[in-house]
């Protein structure tokens, strides 16, 4: 059985692991360089995987943003830390001297989940709700990458058309409401300027009417993604993952708000199993088929 060394790049932290059998056998994780600068994310990378490269087949990369032709690009740069147009498949193929693919983090997580599910199922797919929205579908048992690496960012579908101005540009895109990002931004004006989402889910539970409507509009705006996504690609099921997704309650209140539409836009909605190591895991898998 080979040995992948799987990546997963996100906004706060990469991770490194090696991967044998499904099984991860070392991990390893770093802060994500703040810097702007192409080079601060090389050398980070640099350090990570080198010692690990030497154990391993293959690496597989599940990265934040958009994967066009092995080049890091985003539809909403602030969730990269501003960092753009990075040639992520060459950097790393050059640190390691090893066969790399890379997708996106959404749709590694999307695979594992698809691959871990106890009933047989043809279209899913996964949304992860944390710092930003994201999703990744399987569509006639296949999972759907896009010709450029976009398919999945449903993130920026369009919620409210007098909602906030998204980092991608766009006005009321669903992850400038539902994200974790979005609910700490709601939460300034009631809990202060350092605010965030984990501060206004505190007050959630304490029973904060705020932090209820805001944590609701949220759940609202992701219950209609997975209506507008069910009624597009006739799903069978939607995975729902992130921080905010698996937080206390939260898919409670989305089922809540679906359970008001007609059955044609509610499909069967189930909790991710994988937790922080969907990415790695994933893409692993994936990496079974697609390096040779």
């Amino acid at each position: 059985m080979k040995t992948c060394l799987a990546v997963d790049i996100g906004g706060t932290k990469i991770a490194a692991a090696l991967v044998k059998d499904n099984v991860i056998v070392t991990r390893v994780q770093i802060s994500t360089p703040t810097s702007k600068e192409a080079s601060a994310l090389t050398v980070a990378l640099t350090d990570l995987l080198t010692p690990l490269a030497l154990e391993a087949d293959h690496v597989a990369v599940a990265s934040t943003g958009i994967i066009n032709h092995g080049v890091l690009t985003a539809l909403n740069p602030d969730n990269l830390g501003g960092l753009n147009h990075f040639p992520l498949h060459q950097v790393i193929s050059e640190i390691t001297q090893l066969p790399v693919v890379v997708i996106n983090d959404a749709q590694a997580a999307a695979w594992f989940e698809y691959k871990a599910l106890n009933q047989a199922v043809s279209d899913m797919a996964f949304i992860t709700v944390s710092t930003g929205v994201g999703a990744g579908f399987v569509q006639k048992e296949i999972l759907n990458t896009g010709t450029r690496g976009i398919a999945g960012h449903a993130g920026h579908m369009l919620a409210d058309p007098n909602g906030p101005v998204c980092g991608c540009g766009r006005k009321g895109c669903v992850e400038s409401i539902a994200s974790g990002t979005a609910i700490g931004v709601a939460g300034q004006p009631f809990f202060g300027t350092d605010c965030d989402g984990e501060i206004v889910y505190q007050h959630l539970l304490t029973g904060d009417k705020n932090a209820i409507a805001i944590v609701d509009r949220s759940a609202s705006t992701i219950a209609n993604l997975i209506a507008d996504l069910t009624i597009s690609l006739d799903l069978d099921v939607v995975v729902l993952g992130g921080s905010v997704g698996l937080a206390s309650g939260y898919l409670v209140r989305v089922k809540t708000y679906l359970e008001r539409l007609p059955n044609v836009y509610v499909p069967d909605v189930i909790a991710a199993s994988s937790g922080a190591d969907a990415g790695l895991l994933g893409v692993a898998l994936w990496a079974e088929q697609s390096v040779k």
